[in-house]
């Protein structure tokens, strides 16, 4: 059978091998994944330079535009695992295409968007639709390497997942820089029309089309399959939680409440259906992916601190543009894209995390002698530090999920991995939006580095001490 890897043609299943070319990934196949992943990142980090120019345009708070951060977050938080469980049900390839038309809306909405709200309702569009990209591919890959009977990761394809996932995401504030410079705030939202249209065509000629599948005919039937009251129990659990973490430091006890209550119910809810969206046994049950999420959030935490957090001391303690902002963010994704492809290549887990968190503390020292007259040399080199937290955190961790998922639920897993990653996001927005509440400062810059050596040292001693973090080669067996 011939793949459309080749010449194509998308009629071939997707666990099917490129004919006569030994490769099951194909560059043609390879590339709209790589693209529809990097569209979630990219969006989570261009925001970050336009966050002022739109709080000017629209006579509001820069604090108030802190929430367009947020609401793709939560989106993003939901709709992950949503996107993962409905592909592992109707098909990754089908998923994967009404994602990035989602996106394609939300872009247009948030382009032509006159208030806050227009375009708070434009990045939850966007965070749903973005959603999709990551947990499909990686099931689409998945599949793809059993039906082509490999044994080992691909870790050439899952490299470059790595590094048009978080890798990208430093692109975000200088690209979001230059598009604001150049033309205005509405370009972050406007880049999303050409990005969602070239991938769009690209994966409907190469990727192949999705086995066909049995659709319940009833709407209870497809309700109880992708496990709907789980999916709105999830959302209504995390939507609380965040709505407590942002609200600090003015804590909203009922939020948290809620959210309490909520998830009770949920774990309740999940252990006695046959179909669980959130499978609470399946996690308690495998430990080492518990810790693999929980090591991410953590880890991701200190990565985006820095994305956000220093990009904005950059700007109002220091009084740079949003260009020059953007730019001095550049060597951290070099390095990180550097650092992350030999590793993921050699499907390395355990080395890498060690480095992660290494670096991730020294990094975080080099926080506190930052100034605002510290020399542009300096800032680059403490960035440039965590890009090696980020060129070894993300394959690490992303090899170690391929590894430790069931392959029959990779779709959920890996949207539950991202949905861990947003929480670390969402802890480094509500972190800054603390810290420099009242006003950017020097002292406030310092009091995010300590708190990032503490973050850092308990992601160090997690990692050493899980000797669950071996070779695939030695633990693909044994962790499904």
């Amino acid at each position: 059978m011939t793949s459309p890897g080749e010449d194509g043609n998308d009629d071939a299943p997707d666990g099917a091998p490129d004919k006569g070319s030994g490769n099951p990934f194909s560059w043609r196949y390879v590339t709209p994944l790589l693209m529809g992943s990097a569209l979630n990142p990219v969006n989570s980090s261009v925001i970050a330079t336009a966050l002022v120019p739109i709080a000017v345009s629209l006579h509001v708070s820069v604090g108030r535009t802190s929430v367009l951060v947020a609401a793709l977050y939560l989106a993003c938080a939901v709709a992950q695992p949503t996107a993962g469980k409905l592909s592992e049900e109707f098909g990754p390839r089908r998923v994967f295409l009404a994602g990035i038309s989602i996106v394609f809306l939300g872009g247009v909405l948030g382009g032509l968007g006159q208030n806050l709200t227009t375009l708070v309702v434009a990045r939850v569009l966007i965070g749903i639709g973005t959603s999709a990209g990551y947990p499909s591919a990686m099931l689409m890959i998945r599949r793809r390497a059993m039906g082509a009977g490999l044994d080992a990761p691909p870790g050439g394809v899952l490299g470059g997942l790595a590094i048009a996932g978080n890798v990208t995401a430093t692109v975000g504030p200088p690209l979001g820089g230059l598009l604001v410079g150049v033309f205005s705030w509405r370009a972050a939202f406007l880049i999303n029309l050409p990005l969602a249209v070239i991938t769009l065509v690209l994966a409907l000629s190469w990727i192949p089309r999705d086995a066909a599948v049995t659709v319940p005919r009833r709407a209870r039937e497809v309700a109880a399959r992708i496990d709907v009251i789980g999916i709105v129990g999830f959302g209504g659990a995390m939507t609380a939680l965040l709505v407590f973490l942002l609200g600090l430091p003015h804590p909203d006890w009922l939020a948290l409440g809620i959210a309490v209550v909520a998830g009770a119910a949920l774990v309740r809810w999940e252990l006695r259906v046959a179909t669980p969206f959130f499978d609470v046994r399946r996690l308690t049950s495998n430990p080492a992916l518990t810790r693999t999420y929980l090591r991410t959030a953590l880890t991701l935490l200190g990565v985006y601190t820095v994305l956000y957090g220093v990009t904005q001391w950059i700007q109002a303690a220091r009084g740079v543009s949003a260009e020059t902002a953007g730019l001095l963010i550049v060597p951290m994704g070099a390095v990180a894209a550097f650092v992350t492809w030999p590793i993921s290549r050699r499907n390395l887990i355990r080395g890498p995390l060690i480095a992660a968190a290494l670096s991730m503390l020294v990094a975080s020292v080099g926080i506190l002698f930052l100034t605002t007259h510290s020399p542009v040399v300096l800032i680059l080199g403490v960035t440039a530090v965590f890009g090696i937290t980020i060129g070894t955190t993300t394959p690490g961790n992303q090899t170690a999920l391929y590894t430790q998922a069931p392959a029959d639920q990779l779709g959920t897993a890996s949207g539950l991995f991202r949905t861990f990653s947003y929480i670390g996001s969402i802890a480094s927005s509500t972190l800054t939006g603390i810290v420099f509440r009242d006003r950017v400062t020097d002292h406030g810059l310092h009091l995010i580095a300590l708190i990032l050596i503490g973050v850092g040292a308990v992601v160090l001693v997690m990692t050493v001490a899980d000797r669950r973090l071996t070779t695939p080669a030695r633990t693909a067996t044994a962790s499904r």
